[in-house]
C-alpha cells in the first residue's frame, strides 16, 4: 500500500483514493496532491468529467462502471474474476493498461508513476486510442439503457420466458 501511495503522490497527478484504513503517508497528501476517503459513490465519481483514469482491481462491477462512465483503467487484479477481467480490458478491448506484467512482480512506486503518467498523457497515442475506444463503449452502454434499448428488450424477454413457466 505504501508503494501505491507514494507512486500516486510522485506521479503529480491529482487523485481520489478510497482507503478504509489510514496509512502512514496520509500526512503527505494534501488538496494539491489528492484526497483519501474511507468511502465514495464510485459510479458517481467515475461519471464526473474531471476523472481521467481509474486504478482498479478489475472486479466485474467496477469494470462495468468504468466502461459506463467512459473512463480508461489501470488494472491491478489480485484474485478470482479480476485476472480474466483485466485481460479483457487490456488485451481484448484495449481500454486499459496492466499495472504489473506478471504475477511475480512486486508493485513499486515507479511502476505506479509510469502507468499513471502514461494513462493521463492525453497526447500519447496509446492513451488517446484507449480514450476513443472506451468512449465508444460508453455510447453502447447508454444506448442499451435507453427506453427500448437492448437492456430493456432482454429483460422483457427474460420476464416473458419466466412468466410462461409459471402460467
Amino acid at each position: 500500500m505504501e508503494e501505491i501511495a507514494m507512486g500516486l503522490i510522485q506521479s503529480k497527478v491529482k487523485f481520489l483514493w478510497v482507503l478504509r484504513d489510514k496509512l502512514f503517508c496520509v500526512d503527505k497528501v494534501d488538496e494539491d496532491t489528492g484526497f483519501i476517503l474511507p468511502w465514495c459513490d464510485q459510479l458517481r465519481v467515475l461519471c464526473h468529467s474531471s476523472v481521467g483514469g481509474f486504478l482498479t482491481h478489475c472486479g466485474w462491477n467496477s469494470t462495468l462502471e468504468a466502461i459506463f462512465a467512459g473512463v480508461p483503467m489501470i488494472t491491478y487484479p489480485l484474485f478470482w474474476d479480476q485476472q480474466p477481467n483485466s485481460k479483457i480490458v487490456v488485451d481484448d478491448w484495449k481500454i486499459g493498461l496492466r499495472l504489473k506484467e506478471n504475477d511475480e512482480e512486486t508493485v513499486k512506486r515507479e511502476m505506479i508513476v509510469k502507468k499513471v503518467k502514461k494513462l493521463m498523457d492525453f497526447d500519447d497515442e496509446e492513451s488517446k486510442g484507449m480514450r476513443e475506444r472506451v468512449a465508444r463503449f460508453k455510447e453502447v452502454c447508454q444506448a442499451a439503457l435507453e427506453v427500448g434499448g437492448s437492456s430493456q428488450q432482454n429483460l422483457d424477454e427474460f420476464l416473458q420466458q419466466v412468466s410462461k413457466r409459471f402460467n
